[in-house]
């Protein structure tokens, strides 16, 4: 799983308001590189939460090269868009979990792919 699934799932489980955003424990991570396409980066950027993106990179020990906050040129950052292009696409969850912060319900993550299914009393 991607950190840019984790910046967009959110937790459905009955009585949830908001469900987000999902806190990540990874148990297994890899890194695997993808070809950068920054006009891809940019149009992710008014899509993504920045501010989680960069909470989640700093709990995994990856935010280097990440700054706190978005600079105001980001769109013409080169060196800010590789880096959000790294963490986003680069960075690969193959085993943890996903917790909602409102009913710490674990979703865990198997083989880069989390499990969002809900039992039947949490529909």
């Amino acid at each position: 799983m991607k950190l840019l699934t984790q910046n967009m799932l959110k937790s459905h489980v009955k009585g949830v308001k908001l469900g987000y955003p999902l806190r990540l424990e990874a148990e297994k991570i890899e890194m695997k590189e993808v070809e950068y396409n920054q006009s891809f980066i940019v149009k992710m950027l008014d899509r993504i939460k920045y501010n989680v993106l960069y909470s989640t990179a700093q709990s995994l020990d990856m935010a280097e090269g990440l700054p706190e906050l978005p600079p105001d040129n980001a769109e013409d950052n080169d060196a800010f868009l590789r880096a959000v292009h790294h963490v986003l696409l680069e960075i690969e969850i193959v085993e943890g979990k996903l917790i909602c912060p409102e009913t710490e319900r674990e979703f865990p993550i198997k083989k880069g792919i989390p499990n969002m299914l809900l039992n039947e009393d949490e529909v």
